[in-house]
């Protein structure tokens, strides 16, 4: 009788590493959580390692306080990789059923899967994620999950997330410095959608914003199925550097304001408000407008909603996704957000909070936590997996991982 296993996940962002650790019960739809542990990410920069020495310190740093409160040893992790270095490419494949009587086998999804792959990608770039959006057999389009349909000719249409192979390896080598092995990478803009999303969500269309420090990830989904994602170079950390020019203070200063008193509402700040930067900080003490400081986060915020609704419209989804927009990140938190988001994408829209989890609800209900708790979900989802297993990884047992991801969505 299978028991219950530890398993932790390691969301490695710009600003802030979180790790959360949970039980995976044999009998539990969803995992538990016993720790989270976060600590300040200082050796990266946008996704990518500047400092290997101050990356592994902050990695460790995150483990250990997940350990302390989970009391429980951390020794494999599913490795969620983010940043500006990940791309995403359309790509189908098509082959001939094998089986004699013409039913579909699991080994005719393997093989279907592989031959999607067969696209030009650059070899500095390392294929993360192979997600089918849609099997076709013989005419019969739209199906979810082909194995036991009987049909000559196997189609899909798949949607490929690739990254930069020299920044995935520095972080891989920077967390197995930590003294973790790593049981799965997986891009880091699929991750909240797992935490934040219902299927019913997923049925009707939706997208998932990822506001993060160094950038915003989007995730756009349909019919149950992953339809686009990408990588917007624009998020918190960028707002704080506007705060930091237009304001003329310093970076910390810049942050600290933003967090206090950050809103994306000018109209209901007067012009007569005032911030004394004496009483926040010893090296900026002149007087700053609290409208011209609203103004100026409000400018940026509207410009990463704009570059989310661009996206849209490369895929004709601009306006049209039911379910609307949800917010997930840290600098998805600030006050009028969600009505900007609203106005500008013209769709409904809501902040995401983590759910399909059980446990230490206090510390870990803030969207922050979305992406960190979505790769826990993910990561319990897969059976068979043996620790470590990232070590010389093949195809095969991707696409493994892959067909039991599929009986989750589409049992």
């Amino acid at each position: 009788m299978a028991k219950s296993r530890i398993i932790a996940s390691l969301d490695i962002g710009s600003s802030k590493i979180r790790t959360v650790v949970g039980v995976q019960d044999a009998h539990a739809s969803v995992p538990n959580i016993i720790g989270v542990g976060i600590a300040p990410s200082t050796g990266l920069r946008k996704g990518a390692v500047i400092d290997v020495e101050e990356t592994i310190n902050s990695i460790s740093a995150s483990l250990e306080d997940a350990e302390r409160m989970a009391g429980e040893p951390i020794n494999h992790v599913f490795l969620g990789i983010g940043g500006n270095n990940i791309e995403s490419i359309n790509s189908k494949g098509v082959i001939a059923v094998s089986q004699a009587e013409n039913e579909i086998s699991e080994d005719d999804v393997d093989r279907v899967l592989e031959a999607a792959q067969a696209v030009t990608i650059p070899s500095n770039r390392r294929i993360l994620r192979i997600i089918p959006k849609t099997f076709t057999v013989d005419e019969q389009k739209g199906i979810k999950y082909p194995v036991g349909m009987t049909g000559i000719r196997l189609e899909v249409e798949t949607h490929i997330i690739t990254g930069f192979e020299p920044v995935i390896k520095n972080i891989e080598k920077c967390v197995l410095q930590s003294g973790v092995d790593i049981d799965d990478v997986i891009p880091s803009c699929l991750a909240p959608a797992e935490s934040v999303l219902s299927k019913r969500q997923k049925e009707l269309g939706v997208v998932v914003v990822d506001v993060g420090c160094g950038g915003t990830a989007i995730s756009v989904f349909e019919d149950g199925a992953t339809l686009y994602t990408a990588v917007i170079p624009v998020g918190g950390e960028n707002v704080t550097n506007d705060v930091a020019i237009g304001m003329r203070t310093s970076i910390d200063t810049a942050e600290k304001i933003k967090i206090e008193y950050g809103s994306v509402i000018p109209e209901d700040v007067s012009e007569r408000e005032t911030i004394d930067l004496s009483l926040i900080s010893k090296i900026d003490t002149h007087v700053i407008s609290k409208k011209k400081l609203v103004e100026i986060i409000e400018a940026r915020y509207h410009e990463i909603f704009i570059l989310v609704k661009d996206e849209l419209a490369k895929i004709h989804r601009d306006g049209m996704l039911p379910a609307g927009v949800i917010l997930t990140g840290a600098a998805s938190k600030i006050p009028g957000a969600i009505d900007l988001a609203r106005e500008t994408l013209n769709l409904p829209a809501q902040i995401g909070f983590p759910q399909n989890y059980d446990g230490v609800v206090d510390k870990i209900d803030d969207p922050a936590y979305a992406t960190a708790i979505g790769l826990l979900i993910w990561g319990s989802r897969y059976e068979g997996r043996h620790h470590g297993g990232f070590k010389g990884a093949s195809l095969k047992k991707g696409l493994s991982g892959m067909k039991n991801w599929l009986k989750h969505l589409f049992p």
